[in-house]
This record gives C-alpha cells, structure tokens and sequence, in this order.
C-alpha cells in the first residue's frame, strides 16, 4: 500500500519534486504506484530509498557511486568491501578537493595581501588575473 503523494516525499526528505521525477527517470528510484487520477504514490521502501540517495548525495558520492551504493545495499548477505573501496575512493577524492581548495585559498590569500587599495591600474588582483603578454 503506498502512502506518499510526491509532494509529501519531497517534504519528507527535503528533496525536490523534480529531482524526484530525474532519479525516477535514470532509475535510482522504481516507478511508484499510481493512484485512480494517475497521481504518483509512494511506500516506506521508497521514503527510504530515497532518504538513502539524498544523504549519500549530501556526503558526495556522485550518482554512479549511488547507484552501486544502492546495488549492494540490496545484497544483505554480501560482503561489505565494495562498499568499503567506493567510500574509500571518494574519501580520496575529497581530500584532493581540500588540497585543491587550501592552494586556491592560500593564492588567494597571497593576492589579497598584496593589495595597495589604490587604483584599478595598479590593481594586484587585476594583475594576477589577467593574462600574460604574448
């Protein structure tokens, strides 16, 4: 028996309806039941799948990863070192981001710090943007 309109899902886990709809269409989420009007309606299983992709979502893991993330939370009874090397995996790509992320800051930061705050002329920041002449 479902128990969801769309919308309803949407407020449970604070997803949009139209993304909804896309995890839908790519196959994240199974096509719901339709009501009599042919209205969307929703069970418990897809609350949860669905509070499942969301969060994994809000972590990172890009929709491929979710998809196998999902795949192997149907399969109970196998071991969990798949799902171990994809965290694994992103744990790694997150941390090149941070790296990434601390270099920009710290250029940034350089930039900012050779600011004389006198004209656009002279400007640092205008400077270190701009192309090199040929």
């Amino acid at each position: 028996m479902a128990d969801f309109s769309i919308g309803e899902l949407a407020k449970r886990t604070l997803t949009k309806v139209e993304t909804i709809r896309y995890y839908e269409r790519i196959g994240l989420l199974p096509e719901p039941a339709r009501t009599e009007g042919n209205y969307r309606s929703y069970d418990r299983a897809q609350l949860g799948r669905l509070s499942f992709i969301r969060r994994a979502r809000d972590l990172g893991f890009s929709i491929d990863q979710v998809r196998e993330l999902l795949d192997l939370a149907d399969q109970r009874d196998r071991s969990c070192e798949a799902v171990d090397v994809i965290a694994r995996q992103h744990l790694a790509e997150v941390e090149r981001k941070i790296a990434d992320l601390t270099a920009l800051r710290v250029e940034l930061s350089d930039v900012l710090g050779g600011c004389q705050r006198g004209t656009v002329a002279d400007c640092r920041i205008i400077e270190t943007l701009a192309p090199a002449p040929a």
